[in-house]
């Protein structure tokens, strides 16, 4: 095999890298940015509180639906193809989105925001992988790394200030002049490439996606509708159970299925995906955390809380950077990640001891450390997953690996939200419980919670208050137990060589 089958060589791969970020970046700001928006959106469409989340619901069900698809998309169409009309098909339907005038105009239009945005990431992925040689495999995850993490952070500042400054339109109009940049930059840099026509497995795809869709409509719900209370909750469990299994049966059966679940025989990409989920869990749960502890119990508008939050995306942007040069120079991928998760679950345990008169410079100094943390785990197992398979799976691969993460991110926020909400009315009566009129700790409470009605309800709110900061506490502790209890799945990861990385081979 010659040298240049190594890699694909492109006509600029400084243009391709860029355009390929943008992308990412455009599709990971979205998974975060609308959030904020919300409720201005409400009013302006006229939404009653349960259909507003459906503009949330729609784009993570369909973007989690379409994702498998991707390898198969891209076999038949050419990653080139595929990612122009992904990318143009996302700003439009971002647009759509921005001038939206009705609520089902806009979960449809977020419908098909998620559906064309689900190949982006794993696509530029693969494609960063197949222009850049295996030494330089580390320092190519690195960028792609920036836009994938540093997106989510960004969005919810970003979306505040976007909402204050001008309106919520733009938090979707913002995508036009970034999409229009990574069509231009991607249709000049990136050559086509062949194609393999195959059978489309309907079967398949229709079994992954119930369980997919159903898994992500439980996740996304079960605490707005009581969990297994609810009997739609009880009928997404059901659906979720049976599409994975039908689906499991079916690969077990089929020559070939719609997505290869023997990739998960490979010990890195096996381990790769737990960690991964692990890092969805903290880096989405902590997100949804941080803004509604510092909006609603400590009072900060949604500006500084995107000015507190901002420097964890500046934490995890100078930890690629560092990871990228010191992969390049032969450091042991498992070390670096070890190192990011400690950092990861010092930050939490950092966390943990947060109280309601919390410096400014202790929350910009835990955001950095994780940050920090997050950037040092995210790049090592992003090479690592790939290493040991063959070159031809890896658009396959990188849809798995970016699923994996999207889940890890929904179990996460239901997870922690759930006992928020939980543990925030066992905190509430316990507290409750240990203030009587006849108790020393009444009497050193302030004047203007008297015996009076006004009195009452202003100590019921304290009370709430510090319940509430209780449970976030304990949803930190949580995370930090889980970032510590996968560390010791690094064992099972192989040290990525460049030898060990398979050439690319033409696909059969």
């Amino acid at each position: 095999m010659t040298p240049s089958a190594t890699h694909r060589e492109v006509a600029n791969r400084g243009l391709l890298v860029v355009s390929v970020m943008l992308a990412t970046l455009m599709q990971a700001l979205d998974t975060t940015i609308a959030n904020v928006a919300l409720p201005n959106m409400q009013g302006t469409l006229s939404a009653t509180q349960d259909q507003i989340s459906w503009v949330l619901t729609s784009y993570i069900v369909a973007a989690a639906i379409a994702t498998p698809a991707t390898g198969w998309l891209a076999s038949i169409m050419g990653r080139r193809r595929l990612l122009l009309i992904a990318i143009s098909g996302f700003t439009i339907a971002s647009v759509l989105c921005g001038i939206a005038t009705g609520i089902g105009e806009m979960v449809a239009f977020r419908l098909l925001q998620g559906l064309f945005g689900a190949s982006l990431v794993p696509l530029s992925q693969s494609t960063l992988l197949d222009v850049y040689p295996p030494e330089k495999h580390g320092a190519a995850m690195a960028m792609w790394g920036m836009g994938v993490m540093v997106g989510p952070i960004l969005g919810p500042p970003l979306g505040g200030w976007l909402t204050d400054a001008y309106s919520w339109h733009w938090v979707f109009l913002i995508n036009v002049p970034i999409g229009a940049l990574a069509l231009f930059g991607v249709a000049a840099s990136l050559p086509t490439d062949e194609t393999r026509p195959s059978r489309f497995d309907w079967r398949g795809f229709s079994f992954l996606a119930i369980g997919i869709g159903a898994l992500q409509l439980f996740l996304d719900r079960g605490q707005q509708q009581d969990w297994f209370g609810s009997v739609e909750i009880q009928i997404e469990a059901a659906l979720a159970f049976l599409g994975f299994y039908l689906y499991f049966a079916h690969w077990k059966l089929s020559e070939k299925s719609f997505l290869n679940l023997g990739l998960f025989a490979d010990r890195n990409f096996l381990a790769s995906n737990i960690f991964i989920f692990v890092l969805g869990v903290v880096l989405f749960a902590t997100m949804a955390l941080l803004p509604p502890y510092l909006q609603n119990l400590m009072n900060y508008p949604v500006v500084t809380t995107g000015l507190l939050l901002a420097p964890r995306g500046v934490g995890t942007l100078i930890a690629m950077m560092l990871v990228g040069r010191l992969m390049a120079r032969g450091a042991d991928a498992r070390v670096l990640a070890g190192i990011g998760m400690l950092l990861t679950a010092y930050s939490l345990w950092q966390m943990m001891h947060f109280n309601l008169e919390v410096p400014q410079h202790v929350i910009v100094t835990t955001g950095v450390i994780q940050g920090l943390g997050l950037g040092l785990v995210f790049v090592p197992i992003s090479t690592m997953a790939y290493s040991t398979l063959p070159a031809n799976t890896r658009t396959e691969a990188a849809g798995i690996f970016s699923l994996m993460r999207n889940i890890g991110s929904s179990v996460g926020i239901s997870i922690v939200m759930t006992l928020l909400s939980r543990n925030t009315q066992i905190n509430h009566a316990e507290i409750a419980s240990r203030l009587t009129p006849f108790g020393s700790n009444m009497a050193q409470m302030p004047s203007s919670f008297s015996g009076s009605l006004a009195g009452l309800a202003a100590l019921n709110g304290e009370v709430t208050r510090q319940a509430s900061a209780i449970a976030f506490l304990n949803d930190f502790w949580l995370m930090m137990v889980m970032t510590l209890v996968a560390i010791p799945l690094l064992l099972l990861l192989r040290p990525v060589k460049s030898r060990s990385v398979p050439a690319i081979v033409a696909d059969h």
